[in-house]
Parts: C-alpha cells; structure tokens; sequence
C-alpha cells in the first residue's frame, strides 16, 4: 500500500466499477487513436489467458500486462481516472507492471 492509501491488486475483471473504468478508457483511447492505431482491447481480451490485470484501489487506475511468449511481454490497458491526472499514479502503476515483468523474466 502506499502512503496515500491506494493498494495495487490483480482483478478478475467482474466488478461494474471496473467495466465502467475500462469503458472510459477505452472511449479515451479512441478520442485520440486514429482507428488503424487503435490498440486498447476490451474486457473479453482482458480476461484471455496470459493477460494479468491489476486495478489501484480505490479504484483510480488500471494496467495489465499480457504475456506474448515466456520472454516476451505488453503492457496493455494503462489508465488513470481524470481527475488525478499528474499525481503520479500512471508513473505507480508503469513501474509495478515493469517490475513484474523484470520478475517473469521478460
């Protein structure tokens, strides 16, 4: 946990808050990908075998990582609620996903 309460935790994706966070990620992530640019994936790719999806709770951001082959892997689904743009909670969540692919071996 860190000091300003927010735990980062690996989600089953079920939860209609987390369905609500990733549909404005990935509204936000059209808003501003030309659409052959586009690489958000949804809830159902989210929740394919290799992926690992982790949420900041109270729920204001998300990341995951999918595993491509066993040295290989992407971060996929980043995201930060608006209004805590700048916090540094993307910075939080990028290094969680990186350590865990340094663990992985990546």
């Amino acid at each position: 946990m860190g000091n300003d309460g927010i735990t980062i935790r690996i989600d089953d994706l079920r939860g209609p808050e987390i369905a609500a966070l990733l549909g404005a990620h990935l509204d936000y992530m059209r808003s501003i990908s030309p659409p052959e640019s586009l690489h958000a994936i949804d809830l159902d790719a989210l929740r394919k075998p290799g992926v690992t999806f982790w949420t900041m709770w109270q729920l204001v951001g998300c990341g995951a990582l999918r595993e491509i082959d066993k040295t290989h892997g992407e971060i996929k689904s980043m995201h930060t609620v608006n209004t805590l743009h700048g916090k540094g909670l993307g910075r939080r969540m990028l290094t969680h996903i990186i350590d865990e692919a340094d663990q992985r071996e990546y």
